[in-house]
């Protein structure tokens, strides 16, 4: 651990803050020039997604074995965490299709390698059934020296490792959950690990668009987070439950948003839905102004992290990933095709992992349709109050399917009327994809299956509580109904069944 010590103290000192703010304000002046010179600028559309996913035995939560990433994954925050990533295609027929290709060809050798140790990855938005050591063990076993923490069920990085200890630092060494039916602290930010999200991505052509499909994404949240919610327990053993129906009625459909916000919150307002943007040199500004955590100097570590391209923006990227709002803007990405060329994208970035890959890449259409849509037609949602955008979103949060949701239709009337929000939802959807000629039959197959979602009120989350509800009606505790639901949610997830088809 001495090497990780070493660098998690250095990374912790004043000087090395005030050497990194210096580094980031000029690379952020050279992404200035960049966007002044239309370098980000790129021939059409395109997507990429980023998923993930954990790992369950016959038992419950497992960790990977090293093998596995092999495998064309990465490691996640926790040991039982995988994710999955794509690289960018155009925003066509063909790119989603490769979209589709590139996932399903990932998941299936993580998976084959995974099942020779006795393990399953699965895609989910939060476990519920705990290690054999219990998620608090799990969670909270923790190791110190020369004063840095150490959570020993923590992806071998020093970069978690800083950002932990950092944050531990501000919040007096425990970082608490609080959500309906559990008040829990652990000793590390490891109960993150808890969550598994999907990160669709959207590549634009013209950096000066930006704002029109940043601003519109904000107001997009709410409506689209209601479709998929997918995360409504915790780990069965963090509850001290006396009566398991009143918490399913009171639990809130997606405790990834209050467990990740909870967690980095309680030291800074760093996770939270962005405020708009006038112009795209804006969101510089705002990462500028954000607070610097766990900061890094390149020289301390190898050549070959992927999230950059070079070695020039190399602060500039590393303090993006500390830049946590539900919608984020990446200014010097990756392009379609590498190179030396970069890319402007939006992150579309609190929804959780869908149970199928058909799920996840509908999602990836959806909003990337969506935003396409609201753009090209010139509708007006973006005139939607920020506030009323945010209490949208977080009433999501909360009710799924069934919140309060605010919404400006084509003819510029705020409305909470929910048929007529979905109705419109999925009518741009369905436009932003004819722009970018993506033929009918293709439309319907990803999209279709989440409208039925809106038709059906049936949600992941939905599903998951009146599965839980029928098991305990039968006769089981609350740890067998929900052991019970997550069998079926797996058996359901690896046969690529839509969740309104399940039983």
């Amino acid at each position: 651990m001495t090497d990780h010590t070493d660098l998690i103290l250095r990374s912790l000192l004043p000087a090395t803050a005030e050497t990194f703010d210096e580094r980031v304000e000029r690379q952020a002046s050279t992404v200035a020039d960049m966007l002044e010179g239309g370098d980000l600028n790129n021939p059409g559309f395109a997507l990429g997604i980023e998923i993930e996913a954990y790992a369950m035995d016959d038992g419950g939560l497992v960790r990977l074995p090293d093998d596995v990433f092999d495998a064309p994954c990465d490691r996640e925050l926790g040991l039982h965490n995988a994710e999955l990533h794509t690289d960018p295609t155009p925003f066509d027929e063909d790119g989603i299709a490769a979209q589709a290709d590139q996932l399903r060809s990932s998941l299936e050798a993580a998976r084959a390698v995974a099942r020779e140790s006795g393990a399953e990855i699965v895609l989910d938005a939060m476990w519920a059934v705990p290690p054999a050591e219990g998620t608090r063990s799990y969670l909270g076993d923790v190791a110190s020296e020369d004063g840095v923490t150490i959570a020993r069920n923590m992806t071998e990085s020093t970069r978690y490792y800083a950002l932990d200890n950092e944050i531990l630092q501000q919040t007096d060494g425990s970082v608490p959950i609080s959500v309906p039916g559990a008040d829990v602290e652990f000793p590390s930010i490891l109960c993150e690990s808890l969550t598994s999200s999907i990160q669709p991505h959207l590549q634009l052509p013209d950096a000066d668009d930006l704002p029109a499909y940043y601003n519109a994404a904000i107001r997009t949240l709410g409506p689209v987070l209601a479709l998929v919610t997918n995360s409504p327990l915790l780990p069965v053993d963090l509850y001290d439950v006396d009566d398991p129906e009143r918490l399913l009625d009171e639990t809130h459909h997606e405790l990834r948003i209050p467990a990740f916000e909870q967690s980095i919150n309680a030291a800074w307002n760093k996770v939270r839905v962005p405020g708009d943007i006038g112009t795209t040199a804006d969101t510089l500004e705002y990462l500028l102004d954000d607070p610097t955590c766990a900061p890094f100097l390149r020289e301390w570590v190898a050549d070959d992290d992927r999230t950059t391209i070079d070695g020039r923006l190399w602060e500039f990227d590393h303090k993006r990933g500390t830049y946590w709002r539900w919608v984020r803007s990446v200014v010097g990405g990756q392009p379609v095709g590498g190179g030396d060329r970069r890319s402007i994208r939006i992150e579309y970035r609190p929804l959780p992992t869908q149970p199928t890959v058909a799920g996840n890449v509908g999602l990836q259409v959806l909003v990337a349709g969506l935003l396409r849509g609201i753009v090209a037609t010139d509708h007006p949602l973006a005139t939607l109050d920020h506030e009323a955008a945010e209490e949208s979103f977080y009433a999501a949060v909360a009710d799924g399917i069934d919140a309060d949701l605010a919404w400006v239709t084509a003819d510029g009337e705020r409305t909470q009327q929910k048929d007529d929000i979905y109705d419109e939802l999925f009518s741009l959807a369905r436009a932003g994809l004819a722009a970018q000629d993506v033929p009918k039959d293709v439309v319907e197959r990803y999209i279709d299956p989440l409208e039925a979602r809106w038709e059906q009120r049936t949600t992941p989350s939905t599903w998951k509580l009146d599965r839980v509800r029928a098991e305990l009606a039968g006769g089981d505790s609350f740890e067998e109904a929900v052991s019970a639901m997550q069998r079926a949610y797996q058996e359901y997830s690896r046969s690529e069944t839509p969740v309104v088809d399940w039983d």
